[in-house]
């Protein structure tokens, strides 16, 4: 191996924080002299403690404010083709595990031991965002290894988010190997969704809300439901799955909803499914206004606190999302699902602004089940980042 450079923690950084796994070193913690502010987006280096021990293997990019990634505690780690190909086969080997069929997250970045590497599995298609320096130079090392590993024939790169923004690196989505399919159909909890392979949000699907699809599919025999930023109608055709009477899904996208429709159509569900395009706030607003009423009402909008910067106004959004859809349950009562993707909308402030506006609505509440991403999304034990998703179920009389 040759010989490669090394970078070193200041003094007052906590080295035992990254020997105990902490996966990153912030600009602030790292010696950032003219010799290491020089080196190559996604360089591996030698980690040092201040003493100048070697710590561990590491990826720096010097205008990031995530300066390092931990890739191996080994200081001498070999980060090439059989180093990566043994993260995946672990990572693969755990879903297997978990599902009969090849649909999930395969790798969940730094909770898979890759950071900054997020890879769906779609059958025989994998859609990978290397959102570190690093990753994006390895990419074709990458795909390969996971065709090796996985069977995979097609790997497509998606460039798109703000992560790899923070880390100087394009937008520009690539098939790195194999052909392409525009559309894949996707089965799941019973239901079938489109994932959209060039055009659509982040690799085409979420895959993180399947356990939560299945709850409310569980709640929705008989029910009328309001599926509120739809996306291509991840809850609304799970419980329209699940034997509800009819379905509404709410998104800004004509062309997601006009996926949720086909999915629908394909499973059968077309007589009792409608979309609407519009602003969701506008939506529901209108909704109450016309007096119309659900007995299930789920609202799963994007991230409206991205960072601390945001987070007062998110949990304000927060608050008013969770009100317009409590003012939408049938007075008898029903449930209501509230979701955020935002990390720095903890699980407790996330679930005081839901609990606001569900007073604010004049409704009251029972929570009758937290949720969170499924287990194909691991929470790296020692990054609240990694642990973002939260699903909220109210009973609301």
């Amino acid at each position: 191996m040759t010989t490669r450079p090394t970078v070193r923690l200041r003094p007052q950084a906590n080295a035992r924080r990254i020997r105990h796994g902490f996966p990153w070193v912030y600009a602030n913690e790292l010696v950032t002299d003219r010799r290491t502010k020089a080196l190559a987006a996604g360089s591996i280096a030698t980690l040092e403690d201040n003493d100048r021990r070697p710590l561990a293997t590491v990826a720096i990019t010097p205008a990031s404010k995530i300066i390092c990634r931990v890739l191996d505690l080994d200081p001498n780690a070999d980060i090439a083709t059989d180093w990566i190909k043994a993260r995946i086969s672990a990572a693969y080997t755990h879903r297997e595990r978990l599902y009969d069929t090849p649909f999930y997250r395969l790798i969940h970045a730094e909770a898979d031991d890759l950071p900054g590497v997020v890879i769906d599995r779609f059958g025989d298609v994998a859609v990978m965002q290397p959102n570190a320096a690093w990753a994006d130079q390895l990419q074709d090392v990458l795909a390969d290894a996971l065709v090796e590993v996985t069977g995979v024939t097609t790997v497509i790169k998606n460039a798109s988010g703000r992560a790899r923004s923070l880390e100087g690196l394009d937008e520009e989505n690539a098939v790195l190997c194999g052909a392409a399919p525009d559309f894949i159909e996707v089965p799941m909890n019973g239901a079938i969704y489109i994932a959209d392979m060039i055009a659509g949000q982040k690799t085409g699907l979420f895959f993180d809300q399947r356990d939560n699809h299945a709850f409310v599919k569980s709640l929705s025999q008989g029910a009328t439901v309001l599926d509120v930023f739809s996306h291509v109608g991840g809850f609304s055709l799970a419980a329209l799955a699940g034997g509800a009477a009819s379905a509404v899904a709410v998104d800004g996208s004509a062309a997601a909803l006009d996926l949720a429709t086909r999915g629908a159509d394909l499973a059968g569900f077309a007589d009792r499914f409608k979309t609407r395009q519009g602003d969701a706030f506008d939506v529901m607003t209108q909704m109450q206004q016309n007096g119309l009423g659900f007995d299930v009402v789920i609202c799963d909008p994007p991230a409206f606190a991205p960072n601390k910067n945001a987070l007062d106004a998110g949990l304000r959004a927060y608050e008013r999302v969770a009100r317009l859809g409590a003012n939408l349950i049938v007075p008898e009562g029903g449930y209501l699902t509230l979701c955020s993707c935002s990390h720095t909308a903890t699980p407790d402030k996330f679930r005081l602004a839901c609990v606001r506006g569900i007073g604010r609505a004049g409704r009251r509440a029972q929570l009758i089940r937290t949720g969170y991403a499924g287990p194909d999304h691991p929470q790296h034990p020692q990054l609240a980042e990694s642990g973002y998703l939260k699903a909220l179920t109210f009973r609301i009389f």
